[in-house]
């Protein structure tokens, strides 16, 4: 690996200033920026290295750069402290013709004028000295490149980029490693990590272990930024969601497939609670929690004029939960997963599942990703998850839904010992949050979509005894 290119301040504010028109433009256009709808009023350089220096020859920076973006609550307007996103920028004279769907721009001004600037996750080259900085342990400037001892990462892995949507980017290096690069960073412990490592350490077989890593360590107080995470790639897996729609557009019965991947979920979660500290969640924790559900109802109804008809409706699965907890009901809360759906599972050849994506919810703050919670916050988002199937194949048939519902925790509790349908105050309000988060998501990023939610919340708005 060269080593970093140490850049004078004046000479990264002219970097800043030269790309802002750029970054202006094509930032709110990616799918993983989490500020569409709001315009972008500047940039703040958090973090810049030169991985290959660009002078006379293609090169190639990694930025981290904050976003700012007005803010718009209940009352007024404030300034949004801004989100900070991970880039990585290639730098050349002339962009060859298989390149040019990557093209950002080309700065007016500044130390990158007239020349080609663009998304750099579609050159091989870039891709590949990422992967070597992980297999030799590089640090480049305050970017520091680790790997696993016990997954040693040959040289020569061809790097292909994944092409479909995702809330972050992948890579995937020879079908043997595959590369998350997280767009949307934070500094501190991240779970894409914690997580997948503490599994690692109980031999947990449902979750690939991290092979590498990738951080930013920055001036002052602030922990390191995790940046990337490499893992084994699983060869000819399946992505769960995908397998769910072909099956059903087909008319086969996935519910052995919803039963295999509900003993997956258990073996995740009884491994998690092995390696991580559980906590015991009385009257006034339960409250809290349901408070905060009733709290995230309000600003999706603000947000959302759909939504409003259903608020009271909706609101009574957080009074459930409250009122049981106020009777003495109390539950036992630890790490999950935090953003469980189809979509985060792999169902390999040989028929075992896989999950992924420890990331949790990427628009929640880190520290509130890495809460303990109830087991029922997974469930009820692959709950939910078996809904937007259903409804986005073939609208009119909730059975299939239900059987997988049903098949799915069934499977959890032959491993857990416990169904989760037993809780099922809990689980109710859980898939109500759920479903209120969904319909927010959906109306601000692909409003074609919003209708599924929407089916959900209108059932869930129905008084509990009436809910199939």
């Amino acid at each position: 690996m060269p080593e970093a290119v140490t850049r004078p301040a004046a000479i990264r504010s002219a970097l800043l200033a030269s790309l802002d028109p750029l970054l202006r433009e094509w930032l709110p256009r990616q799918r993983w920026f989490a500020g569409k709808g709001r315009p972008v009023t500047g940039f703040t350089l958090v973090a810049a290295t030169e991985l290959l220096p660009h002078d006379g020859a293609p090169g190639l920076l990694h930025l981290l750069v904050r976003a700012h973006q007005p803010d718009v609550p209940a009352q007024g307007a404030e300034t949004h402290p801004g989100d900070c996103y991970q880039l990585l920028l290639g730098v050349r004279e002339t962009l060859p013709p298989w390149l040019a769907p990557a093209l950002i721009g080309r700065p007016a001004q500044g130390p990158l004028a007239g020349r080609a600037v663009y998304e750099a996750l579609h050159d091989p080259r870039a891709t590949t000295v990422l992967l070597e900085a992980i297999r030799t342990r590089a640090r480049v400037g305050r970017l520091r490149f680790e790997g696993h001892a016990d997954h040693p990462i040959g040289a020569g892995l061809a790097p292909r980029l994944v092409t479909a949507e995702q809330s972050n980017s992948s890579v995937i290096y020879g079908d043997t490693f595959i590369l998350k690069l997280l767009r949307r960073t934070l500094p501190g412990t991240n779970p894409d990590l914690e997580l997948p490592l503490a599994l690692a350490r109980e031999d947990c077989p449902r979750v690939p272990a991290p092979a590498g890593w990738l951080l930013a360590d920055l001036d002052g107080p602030e922990e390191p930024f995790v940046l990337g995470v490499l893992q084994p790639y699983v060869r000819g897996a399946t992505d769960g969601w995908e397998l769910a729609l072909r099956m059903l557009a087909k008319g086969e019965d996935f519910t052995p497939e919803a039963r295999s991947l509900g003993r997956a979920t258990a073996e995740v979660h009884t491994a998690l609670g092995r390696a991580l500290p559980t906590v015991t969640l009385g009257h006034v924790q339960t409250g809290l929690l349901a408070e905060g559900m009733s709290e995230r109802l309000d600003a999706a109804a603000q947000a959302v004029p759909a939504l409003r008809p259903y608020v009271p409706g909706l609101r009574s699965s957080f009074r459930a939960l409250a009122a049981l907890a106020t009777e003495g009901g109390v539950w036992t809360a630890q790490r999950v997963h935090g953003d469980l759906h189809l979509g985060q599972c792999l169902r390999s050849p040989d028929g075992g599942w896989s999950l992924i994506d420890f990331e949790g919810e990427p628009s929640k703050p880190l520290a509130e990703r890495r809460m303990p919670q109830p087991v029922e916050r997974d469930i009820a988002g692959m709950l939910r998850s078996f809904d937007y199937a259903s409804h986005s194949v073939l609208p009119s048939a909730p059975l299939w839904a239900a059987a997988c519902r049903a098949a799915y925790c069934a499977g959890y509790a032959e491993v857990a010992g416990r169904d989760p349908r037993t809780e099922p105050v809990l689980l109710r309000a859980y898939e109500t949050d759920k479903a209120v988060y969904e319909v927010v998501y959906e109306a601000r990023h692909r409003p074609e979509w919003l209708a599924v939610p929407m089916a959900a919340i209108r059932r869930l708005s129905a008084p509990a005894d009436a809910t199939p």
